[in-house]
């Protein structure tokens, strides 16, 4: 449970513009009868588990943010329909923060996409955030960046392009900023998790366990978030 009252108030104050926006940005599509997931499934003409929507994602060249969305059907069996992958490349990461070295030791595969995964956002068939979550680094195949590393990349993501939508590239960067508290938190949990399973099991490596998949996870409100935020100020 996030307690909104220890929360900065410059913070608060930021975290209600994004709230703005968010709505905002879903209330412009929901006009031309399009929605946050809707976009993105235009960009192909059938919509199938695991490939990405778009198809290369949507990458900001200048931030170096990038997203992409797609399904699992595990997930959508339990009344997910699909889920939005967040990250900072690596072009948009200062050279001190570096990969952890943890369960690497012959150092990072040539396989790892040059990137940080930061948060996933769930979504149901109305096109509503319903969850957040962080992933094993086998699930995307990118560097692992400890915790508090990968908080402080979170100002970084900015999707400040039109490609393919701006409404909903908007959308994007707001809810990292709407819902920060929470994503600090799923990254802190999730860390905590790996520790205990390494603790639990000394000759085998986490990042490559099956078993650890959704490593933690928690469902959002956007109502319950931008009501809470008010009574905060």
């Amino acid at each position: 449970m996030t307690n909104f009252r220890k929360i900065g108030r410059e913070r608060l104050k930021a975290m209600a513009v994004a709230g703005d926006w968010v709505l905002e940005s879903m209330r412009v599509l929901g006009r031309t009868g399009d929605s946050v997931v809707g976009e993105m499934l235009k960009s192909r003409p059938e919509f199938n588990v695991w490939d990405h929507y778009p198809e290369n994602d949507v990458i900001d060249p200048n931030t170096h943010g990038q997203f992409y969305y797609h399904a699992h059907p595990k997930a959508q069996r339990a009344g997910e329909h699909g889920h939005f992958h967040l990250f900072i490349r690596q072009e948009g990461i200062p050279k001190a923060i570096r990969p952890a070295r943890i369960g690497f030791p012959n150092g990072l595969s040539k396989f790892d996409n040059p990137m940080c995964h930061l948060v996933a956002i769930s979504m149901n068939a109305n096109s509503m955030p319903i969850g957040l979550f962080t992933t094993n680094r086998w699930v995307t195949e990118d560097p692992w960046y400890l915790a508090a590393d990968t908080i402080a990349l979170l100002d970084r993501f900015n999707m400040d392009t039109a490609y393919p939508s701006w409404p909903v590239n908007r959308w994007m960067t707001a809810m990292a900023v709407l819902f920060r508290p929470q994503i600090e938190a799923l990254l802190t949990r999730r860390d905590e998790k790996i520790d205990r399973w390494r603790k639990q099991n000394p000759t085998k490596n986490p990042f490559t366990a099956e078993s650890l998949e959704i490593i933690s996870a928690l469902k959002i409100s956007l109502k319950d978030q931008i009501a809470a935020i008010q009574r905060a100020l």
